[in-house]
Parts: structure tokens; C-alpha cells; sequence
């Protein structure tokens, strides 16, 4: 046996080695099974893929905010310059109650059941606020209000 035949079963290990590493790198680019991924979206393309006319739009430095009312329900869309900016909106509103589908740099504001439907289509995940629920049976302040953030789970 010369030298060179020993090299060959390791150099075969080797690549072996780096196919099985790289299989399941190549598996997780296809996302065939996988849930709908939140994208980073502007305000107007997080409109488009709800199909609804944004109105109230506002704008500064890092975010961007419009109101959305179709079949889907009411909801407020915001996009941010950064996921920092978001989670540190985020964190700021969820004293307030609330919830939220939160994706990557975007936030969508409304309902449980109006961002379950939502989510369909943009991805993402559901957060909710504080609950500020009064503990009387009536789910909350009983005006309406919509603020009993932790009722639905999470």
C-alpha cells in the first residue's frame, strides 16, 4: 500500500463529513412546509398584501403608521426603520394593552381574530399587552374598549 491510498478514505471522510453539514443548511433554504415567514415591508407593501387603502398615514424619522379598514377588519399598520426600533415601540405600547402581529421590522394593531386572519398573509407572530381586565366576569372595563390584552393567551 503506498502513502496516497491512505489519504483517499480521508479525504472521502472529509467530504462526507461537509455534504451531511451542509444537508440540512440546504433542506431549511426550501420552506416548502414551513409557516409563512414575516418579511421586512414598507407601509404601502403591508397594505397591498392585506388589500387595503391606507388612510391616516404618518411618518417620521423611524416608522411609519397608517390606518386599514376593509374586509378584514380595522387595524393600524407600522413599519419600522430597524427591528430595534420595533421591539422598543412594542415594548413602550404593551403596557397599554393590545394586540399585536409582530413581523420582521412591521407591526400590525388590532383584534385577536382580525391578526389571526391577517396573519394568513403576512406571517408572523402574535403578541399581546397587559391585561387590564377588571376581574368582574365582564372580559374587561366593559366600554368597549378592546384593551383585555392577555384574555386570548399567547
Amino acid at each position: 500500500m503506498s502513502p496516497r491510498h491512505h489519504l483517499v478514505p480521508k479525504k472521502q471522510a472529509l467530504l462526507c463529513a461537509a455534504a451531511a453539514l451542509a444537508l440540512p443548511l440546504a433542506a431549511g433554504c426550501g420552506g416548502s412546509g414551513d409557516p409563512k415567514k414575516p418579511e421586512p415591508a414598507s407601509l404601502q407593501e403591508l397594505a397591498e398584501q392585506t388589500n387595503c387603502s391606507v388612510t391616516g398615514k404618518r411618518k417620521v424619522a423611524d416608522m411609519e403608521q397608517g390606518n386599514c379598514k376593509n374586509d378584514l377588519g380595522r387595524y393600524v399598520l407600522v413599519s419600522f426603520s430597524s427591528d430595534k426600533k420595533m421591539n422598543t415601540w412594542l415594548e413602550e405600547a404593551k403596557p397599554w394593552g393590545g394586540a399585536y402581529l409582530v413581523g420582521a421590522s412591521w407591526i400590525v394593531v388590532s383584534e385577536q381574530k382580525t391578526l389571526e386572519t391577517i396573519r394568513k398573509d403576512l406571517g408572523g407572530k402574535i403578541v399581546h399587552g397587559d391585561d387590564h381586565s377588571w376581574g368582574d366576569g365582564n372580559g374587561g372595563h366593559g366600554n368597549g374598549g378592546g384593551h383585555g390584552g392577555g384574555e386570548h393567551g399567547g
